[in-house]
């Protein structure tokens, strides 16, 4: 995942604030905090960060201002160990409620070069699973299902161990110590992948019945009402406020849909179901978790690496999805998703 230092995040700061900055007015930024800096170690941080695309250069020799880089408001770099500093009594959000007006970005948000690489990567999990055996497929299938059962489950609260989730959809048996509820809550989860696997053709166009249908499964025998809620559900460590009109909801979902369906390729498609069914809650309960199962419906359709989210680091992967609620920027969530998607096809088939 992306990573600048706190020279560079000031850099960015200083640029963010004045709208431009030439390399004098950025030096006088720094010195403020970090004392006097070398023009030379000035120009590396700016160059760090042209690299990643975070600010452009404008004008030539003498008159260089750097701006910085947004094509997409969705793509807004934020800092997340600075940016949870604060509470969220204390933060600043730029969105306290459903921003209708995000569907318009919800485009171009992986580079041409991120593209590249994900088709790159996903072209050699292709050519590998064609070799394989069909025992051999329907293995990997068993332990990613496991592993997505456990990872998604516990990014929820579940505290099975990774070894009791195996036993408990191997064996049916269940972890002692432990309540019916979570036993419930992994099986789901296979289930709904066990559906996504034999519809994955269906899932190459979305609707909300379809949506639907992975929540249904996902939350069967947990308690929790089937279909577009009707009430008011509050996120934990946020002060941001989901809709809470149900025609509302439903013109959110509908929306997101609509945008899926006519994306290029599958990685954004799978990315904006994952972030935008989070955002908008449509359910009583389990959204996220239909999140993650969708962005493997998407995946799956498009003959993609499916997800585990194994080695997702849960901490950065709630602060990645708080930041979409509250700033409406995906860029956080994009480099986990593409850190996962990288780690599927290293460690699976």
């Amino acid at each position: 995942m992306e990573q600048i230092t706190k020279r560079q995040l000031k850099i960015l700061e200083c640029i963010r604030e004045r709208k431009t900055a030439n390399n004098q007015e950025i030096q006088k930024c720094l010195k403020d905090i970090f004392g006097d800096i070398s023009r030379t170690t000035v120009v590396r941080d700016i160059n760090r960060l042209l690299e990643e695309n975070l600010i452009e250069r404008k004008g030539e020799g003498r008159n260089v201002r750097y701006e910085e880089l947004v094509k997409n408001e969705l793509l807004s770099y934020f800092d997340a160990d600075k940016y949870f500093q604060n509470g969220p009594d204390e933060r600043s959000l730029a969105f306290e409620r459903f921003n209708f007006d995000i569907f318009k970005n919800l485009k171009d948000i992986f580079t041409s070069e991120e593209i590249s690489e994900l088709k790159e990567l996903n072209d050699a999990y292709n050519a590998r699973i064609k070799k394989m055996p069909a025992s051999a497929i329907k293995k990997e299938f068993e332990r990613i299902t496991i592993e997505l059962s456990w990872k998604s489950s516990h990014i929820e609260g579940n505290t099975y161990s990774l070894i009791d989730t195996e036993i408990l959809i191997k064996n049916r048996e269940e972890a002692q110590g432990h309540k019916r509820e979570e036993a419930v809550m992994i099986l789901n989860h296979k289930k709904a992948l066990e559906y996504i696997l034999e519809e994955r053709k269906d899932f190459r166009k979305l609707n909300l019945r379809k949506i639907e249908n992975i929540h249904r499964i996902i939350v069967e025998g947990l308690g929790v009402q089937h279909g577009i809620r009707k009430g008011l559900v509050g996120v934990v460590g946020t002060r941001y406020k989901p809709l809470d009109n149900e025609y509302q909801i439903k013109e959110a979902i509908e929306k997101t849909v609509k945008i899926i369906n006519g994306l290029d390729d599958c990685f954004s498609k799978a990315l904006v179901g994952l972030a935008m069914i989070s955002c908008i809650q449509p359910f009583e309960d389990g959204n996220k978790r239909t999140s993650r199962l969708l962005t493997n419906s998407i995946l799956l359709a498009d003959d993609a690496c499916p997800l585990s989210f194994r080695s997702i680091n849960e901490g950065d992967y709630k602060k990645a999805i708080i930041i979409f609620y509250e700033q409406n920027s995906i860029r956080m969530l994009k480099q986990l998703f593409i850190q996962q998607f990288k780690f599927a096809v290293k460690n699976y088939f």
